[in-house]
């Protein structure tokens, strides 16, 4: 196996040839007949009134659509949150919300990524019951993060390559007493977004929806060769 460097370029794992063939992967994978499929196309229809990616709100406002549409059918709603990101699961009064963080597009990416990751049982709890604790953690805590964080972040990363925006890490540690240098968390994840590239049928079902629905909306000049 070649490993990648310290400090990975992701943007090499997925280029335009990868992303057409994944598109055609997961359409193979979910279905041609399948309604999901479908709305995903029905997107493409959709209001995408041209900006600018430095514009981050005008984007987070397209990515909150873009997602609230088409998992409408499952009751749950992106919104945008004024603090920390948390998960709240559906009650009998309201739908479950996957709230993010300041509005930041690649927070929401981040978010959702925990959401295809969690089962059913999971989005049953407020942060789908997932153990967390704050910036400053311990060396044993910071690498327990790390190793939960390899696949929400690689299917981050497939979502953020997805809407042609450059993606890097976050070891979410700023404040940590002890050095981080010799982590590999990076190339885990690298290795692990290469490795779902290679074999698209890994992805969780919901990431395999919405990485469609990024890759059919983002990269409209490829639907006609993958449809």
């Amino acid at each position: 196996m070649v490993y990648p460097p310290p400090h990975p370029d992701f943007s090499i794992l997925f280029t335009h040839i990868n992303k057409i063939r994944m598109q055609q992967q997961l359409i193979n994978l979910i279905g041609i007949d399948n309604h999901r499929v479908v709305r995903c196309a029905d997107l493409l229809f959709l209001d995408k009134t041209p900006f600018s990616q430095d514009d981050e709100q005008m984007a987070t406002e397209w990515l909150m659509s873009v997602f609230n549409q088409l998992f409408a059918y499952q009751h749950v709603t992106l919104v945008r949150g004024e603090c920390e990101p948390e998960y709240f699961p559906a009650t009998e009064y309201q739908t479950a919300r996957i709230q993010f963080a300041h509005g930041f597009f690649a927070s929401a990416l981040h978010e959702i990524s925990h959401w295809c990751i969690a089962g059913s049982k999971r989005r049953a709890l407020i942060d789908f019951g997932y153990w967390y604790a704050p910036d400053g953690r311990s060396a044993a805590q910071q690498h327990q993060f790390e190793h939960l964080e390899i696949k929400p972040q690689a299917l981050e990363c497939l979502f953020t390559l997805a809407c042609n925006r450059p993606f890097g890490v976050s070891l979410d540690n700023l404040f940590a007493d002890f050095d981080t240098e010799g982590s590999t968390f990076a190339i885990d994840v690298y290795q692990q977004v290469a490795s779902y590239i290679d074999e698209p049928h890994q992805l969780p079902r919901d990431a395999k929806i919405w990485l469609l629905a990024l890759l059919m909306v983002n990269n409209s000049e490829s639907v006609t060769m993958a449809l």
